[in-house]
C-alpha cells in the first residue's frame, strides 16, 4: 500500500500550489463581444465541474477543477472570470508579508462583480500562488496578476501563458500564436476563438484536457473534451445554478472518446475514479462493502485495492466539504491557515468516511507514517462532526511518533493540537 499511496502524494504535490501544469488563457473585448478563452493542460484526467448557486454572503458561480476540488477556472453570476496557468516565481525571494488566509481568487469570485472591484482586495494583500491568474469581467477589462504585481491590459486581447523564458526566448510556442492570431485580425467569434485554441492545445504526456470559450456577457460557457474541438458542451450559467449545488464530472457530458478514455484509464487514479462511478450507480455504503470485501478476499495481495480506498475515502472529504462550504475546496488539506478553523456539519458521507478508514487502519503495517496519517483524517473528519474528545484522540496519535510521521501530518497535527488546547 506504501508504494501506491506514494503515488497518490505526487499527484497532492502536482496540485499543491495551483493545478494546472501548463495552459493557454487569453482575453478579447471587440465588436461589442466579451470573451474569454482558455486551454487546460495537464497530466490528470477526471476534471470536476461544480454549481455554487448564490448564497446571503457570495454569488453564484460555476468551477472547474482536478478531483482535488482546487478551482482552476471559474466563472460567477456576474461574469467575472478568472484562470491559471502554472509559473516558477520563487516566493522565499520576494517580499511578500500580507498573504490572504486563504484562496485569493475565490474570495474575489464570491465577492467581486467586476476587476475594479476586485482590485480593491488585491490592493490589500500579497498574491502568494506560484502561479499566474488572468482575471477578466464582462465590461472587457482584464488583467494577469502574479507575486510581482499585477498587468493591465493594453489594447483588446491578453494573453496568459507559462512557457518559461530560456536566453531571452520563450520555451515554447503557444503565447506566441495566440498573440499572432489575435493581432492578425479583428474578428471575435466563438470559431475564431475555437481555432486558437485548436492551434495551441497539446498532445502527448501533458495533453489538453478540456477547454472553455466563454461569453462573459451572456454567461454562456461553450466546453469541448480533450482537445476535440468538434463536439460542445453548452452551459448557461444563469440556467444551470438554478437546478442548485452539484459535482459533476465534465467527461459525462460528453459521448465516448477512445482516446480519452485510453488516457483515462492509464492513470494512477484510475481505480478510484471507477469506484466512484460505482457509488453513483449503486449507492456510497452498498459499493463500499462490495470493496471491503473484496479487499479481504485479496489480502494480503491488496496493496492497490486499499491505496484506491483510501483515495476514496478522501474524495469523499472533499466532495462533502465542497458541499458545505459553498463550493470551497479543502484549506485544511492544503494547509491552509483557514483550513484550522473547523465548521462543524453532519454529512452520511462522512460516517462512510469513517468506515473506510477504520478498515484501513485494522490493518497490520509496516508503514508507521501511513498509519498516523490515516489517524489524522479519523481525528478531522471526527472534529467536524462534533467528536471533539475522539478527534483529538485521533490527533494525538498521528503525532506521538514524529520520526514516523510525515512531515505535512506533523505540521497540521500539531497545529490542530494546539488550538484544541485553548
Amino acid at each position: 500500500m506504501q508504494k501506491h499511496f506514494l503515488l497518490l502524494l505526487t499527484c497532492i504535490l502536482l496540485y499543491s500550489s495551483n493545478m494546472v501544469k501548463a495552459c493557454t488563457i487569453f482575453s478579447c473585448s471587440r465588436e461589442g463581444q466579451t470573451f474569454v478563452a482558455a486551454n487546460e493542460d495537464d497530466t490528470t484526467p477526471f476534471t470536476r465541474i461544480w454549481y455554487n448557486p448564490s448564497t446571503k454572503d457570495r454569488y453564484g458561480s460555476v468551477c472547474f477543477g482536478a478531483p482535488d476540488m482546487q478551482v482552476a477556472a471559474a466563472m460567477n453570476e456576474h461574469g467575472l472570470f478568472f484562470d491559471y496557468a502554472a509559473a516558477n516565481y520563487n516566493l522565499s525571494k520576494l517580499n511578500l508579508t500580507n498573504p490572504y488566509k486563504s484562496d485569493i481568487m475565490w474570495e474575489i469570485l464570491g465577492k467581486c462583480k467586476t476587476v475594479k472591484e476586485a482590485m480593491v482586495i488585491l490592493k490589500k494583500y500579497d498574491y502568494i500562488s506560484q502561479s499566474q491568474v488572468l482575471l477578466a469581467d464582462k465590461e472587457g477589462n482584464s488583467i494577469l496578476i502574479n507575486p510581482k504585481g499585477i498587468i493591465e491590459k493594453s489594447g483588446d486581447f491578453q494573453v496568459n501563458s507559462n512557457c518559461n523564458m530560456i536566453n531571452g526566448k520563450l520555451s515554447c510556442r503557444r503565447p506566441e500564436i495566440a498573440n499572432e492570431m489575435l493581432s492578425a485580425s479583428k474578428t471575435n467569434t466563438v470559431d475564431f476563438l475555437k481555432s486558437i485554441l485548436d492551434k495551441t492545445h497539446q498532445e502527448g504526456e501533458l495533453n489538453t484536457l478540456y477547454s472553455t470559450i466563454c461569453d462573459l456577457k451572456k454567461g454562456i460557457i461553450y466546453v469541448y473534451l480533450f482537445h476535440d474541438y468538434n463536439t460542445v458542451y453548452k452551459i448557461d450559467l444563469k440556467s444551470e445554478l438554478k437546478k442548485g449545488y452539484r459535482i459533476e464530472n465534465l467527461s459525462d457530458h460528453f459521448p465516448a472518446s477512445f482516446a480519452y478514455e485510453s488516457f483515462s484509464k492509464n492513470h494512477v487514479l484510475y481505480l478510484k475514479e471507477s469506484i466512484f462511478q460505482e457509488m453513483k450507480e449503486k449507492g456510497i455504503d452498498t459499493t463500499i462493502d462490495h470493496y471491503i470485501s473484496e479487499s479481504e478476499k485479496l489480502s494480503p495481495k491488496n496493496e492497490k485495492l486499499n491505496s484506491a480506498l483510501l483515495e476514496v475515502a478522501l474524495q469523499l472529504i472533499k466532495y462533502s466539504w465542497n458541499e458545505h462550504n459553498n463550493g470551497r475546496m479543502w484549506d485544511y488539506w492544503f494547509s491552509q491557515p483557514d483550513g484550522y478553523n473547523i465548521k462543524q456539519y453532519k454529512d452520511p458521507a462522512l460516517a462512510s468516511t469513517e468506515r473506510l478508514l477504520q478498515y484501513l487502519s485494522s490493518k497490520e503495517t509496516k508503514d508507521l507514517k501511513l498509519q498516523n496519517f490515516i489517524y489524522e483524517i479519523s481525528g478531522f473528519i471526527n472534529l467536524v462532526q462534533g467528536n471533539t474528545k475522539v478527534g483529538k484522540e485521533f490527533y494525538q496519535k498521528a503525532i506521538c511518533t514524529p520520526n514516523e510521521t510525515y512531515a505535512v501530518t506533523l505540521q497540521r497535527g500539531n497545529k490542530m493540537i494546539n488550538r484544541l488546547n485553548k
